[in-house]
C-alpha cells in the first residue's frame, strides 16, 4: 500500500481511470464485433463512432482509430 498521502491519491486515479479506460475498451471491441458481423451501415458507423471517442478521450491511439475505421470501411 502507498504511504505518502500523493500516492494512496495516485492510487485511487489509477483505479478510476483503469476502470473507464476497460469500460471504453470493451465498447469498442464489441462494436466492431457487432460491425464485423452484421455489415450494416448503421453498425459500421456506431462502430466508427466509439472509434472516434475512444480516440478523442486517449484510450486508444489516433492511428489505431483510423486503422480500425480503416479495416470496417473496406465490409462497404
Amino acid at each position: 500500500m502507498p504511504i505518502t498521502k500523493s500516492a494512496q491519491k495516485a492510487l485511487r486515479q489509477t483505479k478510476r481511470r483503469t476502470t473507464r479506460n476497460r469500460a471504453w475498451k470493451q465498447k469498442l471491441k464489441d462494436a466492431v464485433k457487432k460491425a464485423e458481423a452484421q455489415k450494416t451501415k448503421e453498425a459500421i458507423s456506431y462502430a466508427f463512432k466509439i472509434a472516434d471517442k475512444t480516440a478523442k478521450v486517449k484510450v486508444i491511439h489516433k492511428n489505431k482509430s483510423a486503422r480500425i475505421k480503416s479495416k470496417l470501411s473496406k465490409l462497404l
